[in-house]
């Protein structure tokens, strides 16, 4: 059983990690244009998703990077950012008392420790904020799923393409895909058998979120929800993923040549004209991908509406375009920023000798004022 303090820390250093990973992400999107790669969305979608999944396994990323340096392999290479701390003070680089830096770097240690162990105010409020956040998410999460059911379950078998259901519903206003265990569903508004050219848009989009693997990504999303449900970064970092997979989606659509461009956006604007507020059920369903995300209609790209930025981005396709290497320099780099961020934070495993040096230090600094105040007392 792992425990208590380890579980903490990893969840501290996801926490940590999402943070850093979404700042440089903002940073490096609005430099994006310097390399062409400002519409490769595919390639900003994968970045993303790889960035995800690195974080999701830092803590066995730091496991098998120990065992590197139990075996030799890795024997003497420092990346933890505490132990280069420790060093840089040891050399003269920070003016300040042993024993307040020490205080300093075993911070972190100590509020871990007295968070699992429940000592203090600090920690009983902590914990309760956590347990409170991790139990409202779950609910959110259950309530959801139930809706999300419910519509499906509501709607009526119309075809089937191997895993791939194809459903009609009178209750939804606007198409969506979603999968079980092993079928894929394709829900579809019933009005749409009318309108021959919004039903071959609305299935050639969602046919192409189920070829890119969006709902399973959606779902691993959603799941995590509330273990990082106080974090806002979370929740950002989604909605980030889900405009690109928004964007790449019409872009690849459309890239088919199977479908005219005034089709695709004059579908795009007829369905979010629909009503979507009035259906609650579907707007808190998930985990599902829509044709056009109306439930969010104050969301703004730069002074513009996502809609509004969906459809001029379908006007300049040509730049969509990435190829391979492309996606390998972008993508590569952040991973292996993001995997020594993690070996970075990790709480040091053992006392290595410049600890046991700062240790020393102090002690002998403890000893200097013992006997500094044994001589006051004895004049």
């Amino acid at each position: 059983m792992i425990p208590a303090d380890k579980l903490l820390d990893a969840y501290v250093n996801a926490n940590i990690l999402f943070v850093c990973a979404y700042v440089f992400w903002v940073l490096v999107r609005g430099r994006l244009s310097l390399f062409g790669l400002e519409r490769a969305y595919g390639t900003q979608l994968r970045l993303l998703n790889s960035i995800f999944l690195t974080i999701l396994l830092a803590p066995l990323i730091a496991m098998g990077f120990g065992l590197l340096q139990q075996t030799g392999l890795a024997q003497g290479v420092t990346l933890n950012l505490s132990d280069m701390v420790v060093s840089y003070y040891l050399n003269g680089g920070l003016q300040m008392r042993a024993t307040e830096f020490e205080a300093l770097v075993t911070l972190r240690n100590t509020v871990t420790l007295n968070i699992v162990s429940g000592v203090g105010w600090f920690a009983w409020l902590t914990m309760a904020v956590l347990g409170m956040g991790f139990v409202i998410g779950v609910m959110r999460l259950v309530v959801s799923v139930m809706c999300l059911r419910r519509i499906v379950r509501g709607s009526y078998a119309w075809r089937r393409f191997g895993r791939v259901h194809l459903r009609l519903s009178d209750q939804s206003l606007v198409p969506f895909s979603t999968r079980g265990f092993y079928n894929y569903y394709v829900v579809i508004p019933s009005h749409m058998l009318a309108e021959a050219h919004e039903l071959k848009v609305s299935l050639a989009h969602e046919f192409q979120h189920i070829r890119q693997g969006d709902l399973e990504w959606e779902i691993l999303i959603e799941a995590l929800k509330p273990v990082f449900f106080l974090n806002p970064v979370y929740h950002a970092w989604k909605r980030q993923v889900e405009n690109l997979r928004e964007l790449n989606c019409d872009s690849e659509v459309l890239s088919r040549g199977r479908i005219d461009m005034r089709e695709y956006c004059d579908t795009l604007l007829s369905v979010c004209q629909k009503t979507l507020s009035r259906d609650r059920d579907f707007v808190i369903a998930v985990p599902k991908v829509t044709l056009v995300s109306a439930d969010r209609p104050t969301l703004r790209q730069g002074g513009k509406s996502f809609l509004e930025a969906r459809i001029l981005s379908l006007t300049n396709l040509r730049d969509a375009k990435q190829s391979r290497l492309a996606v390998v320099a972008l993508v590569l780099p952040f991973v292996a920023a993001v995997a020594l961020l993690s070996l970075a934070i990790q709480t040091p495993p053992d006392w290595s000798q410049d600890r046991l040096m700062l240790s020393t230090v102090v002690n002998l600094e403890r000893l200097d004022e013992i006997n500094r105040l044994s001589a006051f007392g004895r004049n």
